[in-house]
């Protein structure tokens, strides 16, 4: 098949990519490098530097499939530009479902495990929210071929480690490497379901390549969950001169994840692992 991955050079579009180009599919990437880096382009993938607006233009390259990761995949930043994370989380969705409807492709849509929360908690939720809503209007008004896939709390090889768009791991990644204390928001006891990128990307690949339906969104998660204090014990135990340090906690801030419920392993034979101690025992 021919896919194309917008958000492609970013962290789990590059796992994604890889695990399509080892299958024989022929893929290219849409990515504005946001967040994204050329650090990440793996050989022969065709990378296209551009806005996810620039589909609306796209003339004469038929795809099969579109991978929809693209996004800003962050709460905090979305407190202080709420219009651009409403402009590619919200709007860019629908740029998407629309050109997929007029070029007859199958989408895959990368939601967030912030759906079970209150969707208005933050701009983050909010708008990633609205991007299902699209997705799910298409599908009902259009007969879109478009799933959704819930994520949950994604890391592993190629997780951003700087900047403003690093999640948990990823900061304390870089903390550990430049002598840093460990930074813990709140009280710790926030619950997180960790799941590897491995994992997610096994099951991007099956519901890409399966004639599997769900009438709702498949939901990415491992099934199991740590407290933030829980995985700053593994860190100590890889790392034991580590110390900590509480700041106060942040709009947005939800008290858990977890993936609950049984159906994407039982239709989709996904079997996904907690590798969360093995993964920071490796760094």
């Amino acid at each position: 098949m021919k896919i194309l991955v917008t958000g492609g050079a970013g962290f789990i579009g590059t796992n994604l990519i890889k695990r399509l180009l080892s299958e024989g599919h022929e893929v290219v990437s849409l990515d504005d490098y946001e967040t994204g880096t050329e650090d990440n382009h793996v050989d022969g993938v065709k990378y296209i530097l551009g806005d996810i607006d620039s589909l609306t233009y796209w003339k004469g390259e038929e795809f099969d499939l579109c991978y929809h990761l693209a996004a800003l995949s962050r709460i905090q930043p979305s407190f202080e530009n709420p219009t651009e994370c409403f402009r590619v989380n919200a709007q860019g969705s629908q740029v998407v479902a629309e050109w997929a409807r007029l070029n007859n492709v199958k989408v895959v849509y990368a939601g967030s495990s912030s759906r079970w929360h209150d969707p208005f908690q933050s701009p983050y939720a909010a708008f990633k929210h609205m991007g299902e809503e699209v997705f799910k209007l298409y599908k009902k008004t259009y007969g879109l071929d478009a799933e959704i896939c819930r994520f949950y709390n994604v890391y592993g090889p190629d997780e951003i480690i700087e900047g403003d768009w690093a999640a948990v791991i990823g900061i304390w990644r870089r903390q550990v490497r430049d002598g840093e204390k460990i930074t813990i928001i709140g009280d710790g006891e926030q619950r997180r379901d960790f799941t590897h990128v491995i994992d997610i990307v096994d099951a991007l690949y099956k519901v890409g390549t399966s004639n599997e339906k769900h009438e709702d969104a498949w939901e990415l998660g491992c099934g199991v969950n740590y407290s933030i204090n829980e995985m700053f014990g593994m860190f100590k135990e890889r790392f034991s001169e580590l110390e900590s340090m509480y700041l106060p906690d942040q709009l947005g801030n939800y008290r858990k994840t977890l993936r609950e419920n049984e159906d994407t392993l039982d239709r989709l034979g996904w079997k996904p692992e907690d590798r969360l101690k093995d993964y920071i025992q490796s760094l």
